[in-house]
């Protein structure tokens, strides 16, 4: 962690004592205009030279106030006014429940208010890694929720085992969020996570749904790129989509009866990936691609998409006489359709 705590208070004196580039006398925000960060480094400053918690207090109120007045300019200090909201709650409340509050407040601040590469997001990292450690469920799911929205690539060291750790946890949602986490990861930095692949086959085998859900679309990445690389992966996705078409699922997963539309449609890409040019990996799907299209009956628009997917998959592997003719009656069906989205489904199929 030493690597993380150097790069953190290097950044502090930018963060604290910084102007904005056009701050100045003759800048257009009008003279001596200071930015959020400086306006916030200010107010710490001032709070931590206080000695009683009643004047933290009248300060805190006092920059509430001062925030109420411009909270309707376009240069209202957002980042200023959750960190005032958070402090006065600390002054006014406390406990677990309203730590795990704060929390929650800070995280969503940060993945609203930063982007990928502000320097504030180095501060984050060792909130981060405590709350990975926590044996409190909520910070845990916290913590990995705000790793998969936003984090620093270089700080992805510091974290990554924590995340491949979580990948062993009892509890599913701890499961799919640390997937989730990996994910993000993957796009952003996919060197870092090579050495994990036997840990996203696990995922893929998962006895959650969700968990097997997740893991998806980091194979759905990893297959666009790399098609012959997941071959002998074929199995398990066809295996998976029989499930899925057969309403082995949950129910949870179902929409407008449909088993698992989203699920089928992801399924169906990465058939369709690994199956191109390839006769005998092509011949390990057909059945479930004749079972999809047979079940796929209902009218409705998320069926629809479901043939399309299947009819596009059919037209990418290795083609089968007996399922292009049936992917040429489906297409014939959204063509003659009364239907204009369906008309035109037809026609870009």
């Amino acid at each position: 962690m030493s690597d993380v705590v150097e790069r953190t208070l290097s950044v502090l004196p930018g963060l604290l004592g910084q102007h904005d580039p056009g701050a100045g006398p003759g800048s257009a925000g009008g003279p001596g205009r200071v930015s959020a960060t400086s306006r916030l480094g200010s107010l710490i400053r001032s709070i931590t030279a206080l000695t009683s918690k009643h004047e933290e207090e009248k300060l805190i109120q006092q920059e509430l106030t001062s925030l109420k007045t411009t909270v309707s300019a376009p240069t209202t200090t957002l980042v200023s006014s959750v960190s005032c909201y958070k402090l006065w709650e600390q002054q006014s409340k406390g406990g677990e429940k309203q730590c795990l509050l704060l929390s929650f407040i800070g995280y969503l601040a940060v993945s609203l208010f930063l982007h990928e590469n502000h320097e504030l997001l180095l501060l984050l990292v060792n909130t981060v890694v405590k709350d990975l450690q926590s044996t409190n469920l909520v910070e845990v799911c916290m913590a990995l929720t705000i790793v998969s929205q936003i984090f620093p690539r270089e700080m992805i060291p510091a974290v990554l085992p924590l995340i491949e750790d979580k990948l062993q946890h009892s509890k599913e949602i701890i499961r799919r969020k640390a997937v989730q986490a990996l994910y993000k990861f993957y796009l952003i930095a996919p060197n870092q996570v090579q050495h994990i692949h036997d840990k996203f086959r696990k995922a893929l085998c998962d006895r959650d749904a969700g968990v097997m859900a997740a893991s998806l679309h980091i194979y759905l990445q990893m297959i666009k790129e790399n098609p012959s690389g997941y071959k002998d992966l074929t199995g398990s996705f066809v295996t998976i989509l029989k499930q899925v078409v057969g309403g082995k699922l949950p129910i949870d997963f179902n929409y407008h009866s449909v088993p698992a539309p989203w699920l089928q449609i992801q399924l169906l890409r990465i058939l369709g990936l690994l199956g191109k040019d390839d006769p005998r990996t092509s011949e390990l799907m057909y059945d479930v691609l004749d079972e999809s299209l047979r079940r796929a009956e209902i009218n409705h628009n998320i069926t629809y998409a479901i043939l399309f997917e299947c009819v596009q998959t059919i037209y990418t592997i290795y083609p089968k006489s007996e399922l292009l003719e049936k992917a040429a009656k489906c297409i014939g069906k959204f063509v003659l359709s009364p239907k204009i989205n369906l008309k035109y489904l037809g026609k870009d199929t």
